[in-house]
């Protein structure tokens, strides 16, 4: 699987996949975390203009499709009910999903970013315990809640190289 920066030639097959994720989590019990609209596509033309929206592609049919962001977060300043494992420079990891029946995207995208910067950043809903599960089985450590731009909260997660315990 490559994974490479989204084009403005993509932007289609990324909104299917949205568009999918967005059902996927409906089934199974997440109706809330995207709604019927997240992630609306002018946020991601902007993240494929700003460079920081990658697909992970098998040929050209893309799988999966990820924002990948290198900096302060300001979603991460307040952290509640628990603590950052540290404040090191890190990147964050926002808006993943999978085309249907591809497999792989999850573990693709953490090996990119890792190789990238070592100190990774993400959140997912309470109710999307299929990204709590694999977030966990990829060595990241629920840290505590963060609130997102809407006000509703996400459960935050942090893979430091540092402090691995299950990788």
């Amino acid at each position: 699987m490559e994974i490479r920066r989204a084009e403005t030639a993509d932007l289609e097959q990324i909104m299917g996949i949205y568009q999918y994720a967005r059902e996927f989590m409906r089934q199974t019990g997440n109706p809330g975390q995207w709604g019927e609209n997240f992630p609306p596509r002018e946020l991601i033309e902007e993240d494929i203009r700003v460079r920081q929206c990658y697909v992970c592609a098998e040929g050209e049919e893309i799988q999966g499709v990820f924002a990948f962001i290198l900096g302060e977060d300001p979603t991460y300043a307040v952290i509640e009910d628990g603590a950052w494992l540290n404040e090191e420079p890190y990147g964050t990891i926002h808006r993943i999903a999978s085309a249907e029946g591809a497999k792989g995207v999850f573990a693709g995208c953490i090996t990119y970013c890792k190789g990238i910067i070592d100190n990774l950043r993400i959140d997912t809903h309470r109710d999307n315990k299929v990204m709590q599960h694999v977030i966990e089985k990829a060595g990241f450590q629920k840290c505590g809640i963060i609130h997102v731009a809407d006000g509703s909260e996400r459960l935050a997660y942090q893979f430091s190289l540092e402090n691995r315990t299950n990788v």
